[in-house]
């Protein structure tokens, strides 16, 4: 459980919501082993600062409470800065006591450019550009993903994100990719070829570093935002929360079409993604997202790494076989387990060798009618089969066999297969 207290968190949110764009301040939306995933705005730039600053003095009455009991600067550092730094060192410190106390060291920036510029002004900031280097105590990756803007050329190619690559020779795209490499080594993943990839494999790649970083040994947190926090920032946050559910590692409780409607409604409405404006212009981001889990089915974006089989079994539909898998989202679930079938094995068996593959064969063409017409009259009905050497004592179903990593092959009687459970069934421990 989380040890904020909520009183010093909100005394805390009061203090620095100016320091980012539109008051986005940073926000606790995931705990995941104790760690806040956070989502926030950018900064703020001067242009922002002073007139939000402003328009706040001129409509409360002539006091600001947000700085009304703010810490002085020393007279040491008011001789050294102007006003502009001042200010900042205002904003941008309480800001940085938000981060502190959430515990969040790595801030991922998915910002194209350094500063978002409009009418020739710096509205916003970011913190790989802070000049004096506030932020230098946090990890900072700059992890350049294309606006929503771009998401209504995929709309336009008949939303096919495939060979669809972001032009990043454009003028304001001045943000180079940027991730210390202790967080790269583990991935095998050549970043220097990241303004070839495609939309589907940049996110793709995004996302493994974000399951690496919040899976990696450390209590800290993590902080994910674009500009304004409503379109880059929960695409990654949605996609985050699912792939963690689909692991049975948060909201295990929460059947498909409950988890859909948190992230629907939190991860997106909640946080201001405009998708009535996104619609009318063809920027659909939000379709995306979801189309998205498609290419996120393989083991490589689980959060937790389990054995699961190699292949199909041969002779049935991928519908039969939806019916046949474990529907425990537990440690040997996920995104990719579609297809996973759970493996026991006995306390005699223990040790004696490891699964390669487990393959499930037919055993001719009746049993597998049986076995069909068997699921379709009863899909709720749990099947337990233990494999038998003698052909006597085969399951109707097919005959299990477990290809050993040693000689061994007399633990195959040893071992249970679950066969199949209903599909919207709440996980519960075996």
């Amino acid at each position: 459980e989380s040890t904020v207290q909520v009183g010093k968190l909100q005394d805390l949110i009061n203090r620095s919501k100016m320091a980012r764009c539109r008051g986005r301040f940073v926000c606790p939306v995931i705990l995941y082993k104790g760690k806040h995933i956070c989502r926030s705005a950018t900064l703020a730039g001067w242009g922002e600062l002073y007139g939000r600053t402003g328009y706040n003095y001129i409509f409360s009455g002539g006091s600001d409470d947000a700085w009304a009991d703010a810490e002085d600067i020393s007279e040491e550092d008011s001789a050294l800065r102007n006003a502009d730094s001042q200010l900042f060192d205002k904003v941008r410190g309480h800001d940085i006591k938000l981060l502190r106390y959430l515990s969040v060291r790595y801030i991922c920036d998915l910002m194209v450019e350094n500063k978002k510029v409009k009418f020739g002004l710096n509205v916003t900031s970011s913190e790989k550009v802070d000049k004096a280097q506030r932020y230098a105590d946090f990890t900072l990756l700059s992890i350049p993903y294309p606006g929503c803007e771009f998401f209504k050329e995929y709309k336009d190619r008949d939303y096919t994100a495939e060979g669809l690559i972001f032009n990043w020779k454009q003028d304001y795209v001045d943000a180079p990719l940027s991730i210390p490499v202790s967080l790269t080594q583990s991935l095998n993943i050549d970043w220097s070829e990241y303004q070839s990839w495609d939309l589907v494999q940049q996110t793709q790649n995004y996302l493994k570093l974000l399951i690496s970083i919040i899976n990696s040994d450390d209590d800290s947190g993590l902080l994910v935002h674009c500009i304004s926090g409503w379109d880059r920032t929960p695409l990654f946050i949605s996609l985050l929360r699912l792939s963690l559910w689909a692991d049975g590692l948060i909201h295990a409780s929460l059947e498909p079409s409950e988890i859909l409607y948190l992230t629907v409604a939190y991860d997106w409405f909640l946080f201001g993604h405009m998708l009535v404006d996104r619609l009318s212009k063809g920027e659909e981001i939000f379709f995306f997202c979801f189309n998205f889990l498609k290419h996120i089915t393989s083991e490589e974006f689980s959060a937790v790494k389990s054995q699961r089989r190699k292949s199909l079994p041969p002779g049935f539909t991928l519908e039969e076989i939806c019916m046949l898998k474990q529907r425990d989202r537990g440690s040997t679930t996920s995104l990719s387990s579609d297809f996973s079938l759970g493996m026991e094995s006995s306390p005699g068996a223990a040790g004696s060798f490891t699964y390669e593959a487990v393959e499930l064969m037919p055993a001719g063409a009746q049993a597998q009618a049986a076995w069909r017409k068997s699921c379709a009259s009863s899909p709720q009905a749990v099947l337990w089969s233990r494999a038998q050497q003698s052909e006597d004592r085969l399951p109707s179903a097919g005959v299990v066999e477990v290809k050993s990593s040693s000689s061994s092959s007399s633990t195959h009687s040893d071992n249970f297969l679950r066969i199949g459970s209903s599909p919207l069934e709440v996980p519960r421990s075996r």
